[in-house]
């Protein structure tokens, strides 16, 4: 069957998912939401009151918590543009622009490679970034927040069950900022709809969602040589960012994509009473995904990218990927949870037509389709809990295996000890194997010269909000693949992806404690990191820190509950990565130093019933402690600004 037939026939399939709720905490997690009054209590007439446990989060791996209005520390750290926290990513001038990493996490369990534009993949919601829901009342998010110039950004959610056995959301993010430097307006749009459904006797569980994305971001390539030493020196004239002459001004990037997504499933067995809890199910999950990037730029830059086919460049390279699989779960009170899965995926990756370069012709599509297997186990034995899945593609040109093992120890209820291994191989990104440009400099084919990345990471964690919340995970890479900075003839910077041929071991250690007196508390976190190799390949800065010293009250009779403070962050001075506007790609180098600089930002945040107010001065050192601060080689960090919002629940 044409796979493009099947994504309106997703959500006529079926599929199951175990919602697998943790239990409910001794105390409640909210003050002022930890009962909704409703008038309209589904199937029933009458008044009645909805604790806000009823009020559930699901995610893609079946684990529930609750809708959260309370006032923290954490609800300030993950106010921002990815609603996630920043602690190991450094943000550009612009909201919506990309982010530069300062530490890796090793482990994955994806097995395939990865599209083109990591870069702007930040805010690119995958199928493990959708959640479902189920809750009692119809329930509403807003998220506002002002950005650089000229536009805003507003995350706006709905969802209700118009049963308790039907749930659906609809939801949108979307974003526009001029910025403050000349060619960097971002413009994204996030639509996601998801739905979930089961039947009378529970046999039959179904959930799905749909995902439409745009990314639009301007490219100015950055802050010439000469201007760089310009903002460090803190020439007046140049205090208004937008009278700088960037690189260049008449491109843009844009990453696009849609996805149709459902799981369900069907207990072929379901029997549980006092005495015995056995259930075998069978499982199904049908997903499509289309997605394309492009970078387009009026006339070609030669000076800054290179020589180039076409005065106009134009671009363009897609990904089709579909994905099916069909297993079996079987769940025993002894024996835990065991499933297996057989996939079948089919991806078509690249371009409309072929490249001839120095007498070589560059394909132009990786074509495949394969089949491959998923298995997993969890279960709870004591205080242990064991989580462990593995799976492999049964392919001779997409290759790649996991093993995923976790176990955790629960000495009391404030303290776990949890260990971890990852073993994972892989292909290199998709266009770290096939890429192709208007530019000469930006062809290359190395399907049948780059062999797997192979990656095993150990990992060990305390985790005690009385103690210590504490990480230590060890890496090993093998044919480690990158973008590097190969050299910089006549002022044009030739960045080629390679592929390490020697070992890597990599480091990080992270510690997080609050200490308290009284309403004041100063919550610290720290990380270190090392990566031990022959080459400068990896780079990462060695320390990175955020301390944060606030106060919290209440007042106006407990209406008002507010929380002050200032936040210090720093990370090292190190290589850090260069950032390519034409691949939206990171790349490695090792000319140019950026870190070593403090950021400070004073918050107020303020909660009256289920709405919080934020309001923020970031940066507000900026004018005193020296303007040597960057994102990345060329890119300056944000100056001083105010920026302020507000996140609004309604429980109906």
């Amino acid at each position: 069957m044409n796979k493009y037939l099947l994504a309106p026939l997703f959500f006529f399939t079926c599929f199951c998912i175990q919602a697998q709720v943790k239990p409910k905490p001794k105390t409640k997690i909210l003050t002022d939401t930890s009962r909704v009054k409703t008038n309209n209590p589904i199937k029933s007439n009458k008044a009645s009151v909805a604790t806000i446990y009823a009020y559930k989060i699901i995610s893609k791996d079946s684990d529930t918590t609750y809708v959260d209005t309370t006032l923290t520390i954490k609800k300030e750290y993950k106010y921002n543009y990815l609603r996630k926290d920043n602690f190991n990513r450094i943000q550009f001038a612009n909201t919506g622009q990309t982010y530069n990493s300062l530490s890796f996490d090793n482990s994955s369990r994806n097995i395939m490679p990865l599209f083109s534009a990591q870069a702007r993949h930040f805010n690119y919601m995958e199928v493990d970034d959708i959640n479902y829901y189920h809750v009692p009342t119809p329930l509403t998010e807003l998220y506002y927040k002002t950005v650089f110039s000229q536009g805003q950004t507003l995350d706006a959610f709905f969802t209700v069950n118009t049963s308790k056995r039907f749930n659906f959301s609809i939801a949108y993010k979307g974003l526009r900022s001029l910025g403050n430097y000349q060619n960097a307006l971002t413009s994204t749009g996030n639509f996601r709809f998801t739905t979930n459904y089961q039947t009378r006797n529970g046999r039959y569980k179904m959930r799905g969602h749909i995902a439409m994305q745009d990314l639009l971001n301007q490219e100015n390539g950055g802050l010439t040589e000469d201007d760089v030493q310009r903002f460090i020196n803190d020439e007046e004239e140049i205090q208004d960012r937008s009278v700088f002459d960037p690189n260049f001004q008449n491109a843009e990037n844009n990453l696009e994509g849609k996805r149709f997504h459902l799981e369900h499933s069907y207990d072929i067995i379901s029997k549980k009473d006092s005495l015995t809890d056995n259930k075998l199910s069978i499982n199904n999950t049908v997903s499509f995904q289309d997605k394309f990037y492009e970078y387009n730029q009026t006339s070609a830059d030669n000076s800054f990218f290179g020589t180039s086919f076409n005065n106009v460049i134009q671009d363009k390279v897609t990904l089709e990927d579909f994905y099916s699989d069909l297993g079996l779960s079987f769940r025993n009170k002894l024996l835990g949870n065991i499933s297996f899965k057989i996939n079948y995926t089919n991806i078509n990756y690249g371009y409309n037509s072929l490249v001839s370069l120095n007498n070589q012709t560059i394909t132009n599509r990786i074509k495949e389709d394969f089949f491959g297997f998923l298995g997993a186990y969890k279960n709870k034995i004591g205080r242990f809990n064991l989580n462990g899945s593995v799976g492999a593609n049964l392919s001779d040109k997409i290759k790649g295996n996991f093993l995923d093992a976790k176990v955790a120890y629960q000495f009391s209820e404030d303290l776990n000890i949890v260990g971890g291994l990852n073993i994972n191989n892989r292909l290199p990104n998709y266009n770290h194997l096939l890429y192709q440009s208007d530019y000469t400099n930006y062809n290359w084919d190395n399907q049948d010269s780059f062999d797997t990345v192979k990656s095993q990471q150990l990992s060990f964690g305390i985790e005690s909000e009385k103690y210590v919340n504490a990480s230590v995970d060890v890496s090993n890479i093998d044919n480690y693949t990158y973008f590097n900075l190969e050299s910089v003839q006549n002022d044009v910077k030739v960045i080629k992806p390679t592929q390490y041929s020697k070992s890597i071991q990599y480091l990080r250690v992270k510690v997080q404690k609050e200490l308290r007196l009284g309403k004041f508390a100063l919550d610290n976190t720290i990380m270190y990191q090392n990566v031990t190799s022959d080459d400068d390949v990896f780079n990462v800065p060695a320390f990175i820190t955020r301390n944060t010293l606030y106060y919290t009250d209440e007042v106006f009779k407990k209406a008002l509950k507010f929380q002050t403070g200032i936040i210090f962050n720093y990370f090292s001075e190190y290589n850090a990565n260069g950032y390519d506007p034409l691949l939206a790609e990171f790349y490695t180098q090792n000319q140019t130093k950026i870190g070593g600089f403090p950021r400070l930002d004073f918050f107020i945040n303020a909660k009256v019933r289920q709405t919080r107010i934020y309001l923020k001065a970031e940066h507000f050192n900026s004018s005193f402690t020296g303007t040597d601060y960057f994102s990345a080689p060329n890119y300056p960090y944000r100056d001083f600004t105010v920026r302020f919002g507000l996140v609004w629940n309604f429980f109906l």
